[in-house]
């Protein structure tokens, strides 16, 4: 299985434009007229751009947005706004054959690989089920053959085909999802915390297999996951979410080593660190109060209540994700600075 060629198409152009997306979910109360009280701002107005053959990690806690933001790409959510670009195609107001079309280039895997696989489905259908929806991928007869070198890509038996996802291990499952988000021979694949679910020798083996198939295939990814460890081992470009936004964004070298927003500084110095020597010396930041609610954020500054830099500024002011001229790379931080995680 070969990636299709095209001197058109250069390393490091832009992709995928993603420019104020907003997902609001509705609050209603009343059992025959309902009437709406409020909305849960899962994702607030995320901007980033993703270029060919990179990897964007995208990171924040449990519940800042990553999933939800992951679904709007995927046209699994509908948008409350915002505009979304692959290749110059607006995927929010594409439908039909040209969603189709566009869904082909971009595909997801998801996070859990116990769930995300129909039980009654031989893994032959599973990864085969794309070539039933686009007949055109796959020449007449070779629907097999084209699975079976999709198993082998993978690392997996070609001869299992038959098998169910009940025989097989979690991290075999795992590369049985990707294989099913190959088959169209996508350039964007979407990883929504693939490996969480997984054991960490395990974690290990996708992610090099994810980097490997990179690599042979000229893919671009976005990558989320909450484990800043496995992140800065994939990624080139970093994107750090909290309540729906992104609040700061640069390489992997400046987000682990020139981090300036605070919310950032805080994710990295929890850290686990193997060496006792490093632990006992390094800057640790502990963050007073509860994650808001996205229902009921906090105006302003969304971090301002649990930071040790906020003044009357960050109440009124929301700051924005912008490179300032003190600043290595954008933040959305009125007082950004560096600050080491580690002595």
């Amino acid at each position: 299985m070969t990636a299709p060629a095209s001197p058109t198409k250069v390393r490091g152009e832009t992709i995928l434009s993603v420019d104020n997306v907003v997902k609001h979910f509705p609050i209603s109360q009343g059992v025959l007229f309902k009437k709406q009280t409020g909305a849960v701002k899962a994702v607030d107005g995320v901007s980033f751009e993703l270029r060919r053959g990179e990897t964007l990690g995208i990171v924040g806690e449990s519940g800042c947005g990553k999933s939800t933001l992951a679904r709007l790409l995927m046209r699994l959510e509908t948008p409350t706004s915002g505009r979304a670009t692959l290749e110059g195609k607006d995927l929010f107001k594409s439908s039909g054959a040209e969603l189709r079309r566009l869904r082909r280039n971009m595909q997801m895997v998801m996070q859990d690989p116990y769930t995300s696989l129909n039980p009654r489905m031989t893994v032959g259908d599973i990864i085969g089920e794309p070539f039933e929806i686009h007949p055109d991928a796959a020449p007449k007869g070779s629907k097999q053959k084209r699975v079976q070198e999709l198993l082998d890509v993978v690392g997996l038996n070609p001869e299992h085909i038959n098998r169910y996802p009940h025989q097989f291990s979690g991290g075999q499952r795992q590369r049985i999802g990707i294989a099913r988000a190959l088959a169209l021979r996508p350039e964007v694949i979407v990883c929504d915390e693939p490996v969480s679910a997984l054991d960490v020798s395990i974690q290990a083996q996708v992610i090099n297999l994810l980097e490997q198939l990179q690599d042979e295939f000229g893919l671009s990814y976005i990558f989320i996951a909450h484990d800043l460890s496995v992140v800065r081992h994939i990624s080139d470009r970093v994107a750090v979410m909290y309540l729906g936004r992104i609040v700061e964004i640069g390489t992997e070298q400046e987000i682990y080593e020139r981090a300036t927003h605070p919310y950032t500084q805080a994710l990295l110095s929890a850290v686990p660190v193997p060496d006792p020597d490093a632990r006992e010396n390094r800057n640790m930041i502990r963050l007073t109060g509860d994650v808001p609610s996205p229902a009921d954020p906090p105006s302003g500054c969304h971090f301002r209540t649990r930071c040790w830099k906020a003044q009357d500024i960050c109440a009124i002011q929301d700051p924005q994700t912008v490179l300032r001229a003190a600043d290595p790379h954008p933040s959305a931080c009125h007082f950004a600075e560096v600050r080491p995680t580690a002595a």
